[in-house]
């Protein structure tokens, strides 16, 4: 490939077998559990799944690489992931790598690109090079996203009944809970248009695989009554083990609003009741986001660490897509002209 535009003794091939081994030696160990995710995501480039990955080498030393591809899940946007060894950013390598990444895109579905970036707790999204660097590319916030830890005995417990609301465990293989689970996914995802099924509901947040351990739910009545679940909560394995239980909170979306925040309330409430839990919340969940952020003004909760999901072809001012970003996502097959910005990545540059 051409290297003009990189710097005096670089070059840049596509991804070959065993260059995340070399990677690994030069860029060390991940810097948080997305940069670990979004590394898993380098690979061989395909077709089937659209993907295609980008390595930059110095006097044939990997030293970055960068990756773009089309998520079944989210058809509207690519994810966009590029890294670079410590001691060779500021020098333009995560520019040249994402926009030959998205020249290559020009063969996908889409032209649009996500990214996110990653800060801890005590620490602002302006602190972030990544947060600087994805808005000078004209990338714009679409979702922000907190991992939250909510201390025991938060919240007062509901109250049950013989014939009334009702906590039951449930088979995390359920039909039944699946079903519930994808439909929540899909109605808090209208931000990043999502197409959850039952089959990718159970590959990717309730099958063996996905490290889940149980889930319970609440129910209005007994089940054996007609009684339907309002709220579910999926415990998965931890990261640690001394860390708390890893849980994602749910609800049908078809409940009244009132109902909704009612039922999380309360089955949050008994989640936390001898022992704290850690859960994701993005703001695009809206109960619970407003129930999060309560417990925060009383103590109750705080927060670990905040993503924020970037996008092309989004206002500034609203998270919304550009009308022009809106025409094509309409039209019948995405433009082959490449977008004028980039998406890097939280460890970029």
């Amino acid at each position: 490939m051409n290297s003009e535009t990189l710097p005096e003794g670089l070059s840049i091939r596509s991804w070959e077998e065993g260059d995340d081994l070399r990677l690994l030696e030069i860029w060390g160990d991940p810097s948080s559990p997305q940069a670990h995710e979004a590394r898993t995501m380098l690979r061989e480039n395909s077709n089937e799944p659209w993907a295609r990955t980008l390595v930059v080498e110095d006097q044939g030393i990997p030293i970055a690489a960068g990756t773009i591809y089309e998520s079944s899940l989210h058809p509207e946007r690519n994810w966009i992931y590029v890294e670079v060894a410590r001691e060779h950013r500021r020098q333009g390598i995560g520019t040249e790598l994402t926009r030959r990444l998205r020249a290559e895109a020009a063969a996908s579905s889409s032209q649009e690109v996500k990214t996110r970036f990653t800060f801890a707790a005590g620490t602002s999204a302006d602190a972030n090079p990544a947060e600087a660097f994805t808005m000078a590319m004209g990338l714009n916030p679409i979702m922000r996203s907190r991992l939250v830890v909510v201390e025991p005995e938060a919240l007062p417990l509901p109250v049950f009944d013989d014939n009334g609301l009702t906590l039951e465990e449930i088979a995390t293989g359920s039909v039944e809970l699946t079903r519930v689970v994808a439909d929540y996914y899909n109605a808090t995802h209208d931000w990043d248009r999502s197409e959850m099924t039952l089959g990718r509901a159970q590959t990717m947040l309730l099958g063996d695989h996905t490290g889940a351990k149980g889930c319970i739910v609440l129910r209005d009545k007994p089940k054996a009554q007609g009684g339907r679940i309002l709220t579910f909560a999926v415990s998965y394995e931890p990261a640690r083990v001394d860390a708390p239980a890893d849980v994602l909170i749910g609800w049908d979306p078809s409940l009244p609003d009132a109902d909704i925040r009612d039922s999380v309330r309360g089955l949050l409430a008994m989640l936390v009741h001898q022992y704290p839990v850690q859960l994701e919340v993005d703001d695009s969940m809206v109960p619970l986001a407003d129930l999060v952020d309560a417990l925060l003004v009383s103590g109750s909760a705080t927060v670990i660490a905040t993503t924020i999901i970037v996008a092309s072809g989004v206002n500034p001012q609203t998270g919304e897509p550009t009308a022009e970003s809106s025409e094509k996502a309409s039209e019948d097959g995405a433009s082959t002209d490449s977008a004028e910005t980039s998406a890097p990545s939280a460890e970029e540059l």
